[in-house]
């Protein structure tokens, strides 16, 4: 699980250091990625938190395309993080 989430990390790290996307949408990617790696809260918490973020994100009308599908290709990865079982 943990390569997981470094493999999602990894990604929303790209997309924050992505200067064709808006600003906004790199900030989001950071945001999603502190929620994540917070352990203060359980795994499944942490994701659903980050998802919600994401969401938001891939609805927003200035996104470029490959932004859009990054953030679609984390939100698939982190649901399933969400399905497995504890």
């Amino acid at each position: 699980m943990a390569d997981h989430i470094k493999h999602v990390t990894d990604i929303l790290d790209n997309l924050a250091e992505d200067t064709s996307v808006p600003r906004n949408i790199r900030k989001g990617a950071t945001d999603a990625k502190a929620r994540l790696t917070d352990t203060k809260d359980a795994m499944d918490v942490r994701a659903t938190s980050a998802i919600i973020i994401l969401d938001d994100l891939a609805n927003d009308p200035n996104i470029p395309l490959h932004g859009r599908t990054l953030i679609w290709n984390v939100i698939s990865q982190l649901e399933v993080l969400n399905a497995q079982p504890r």
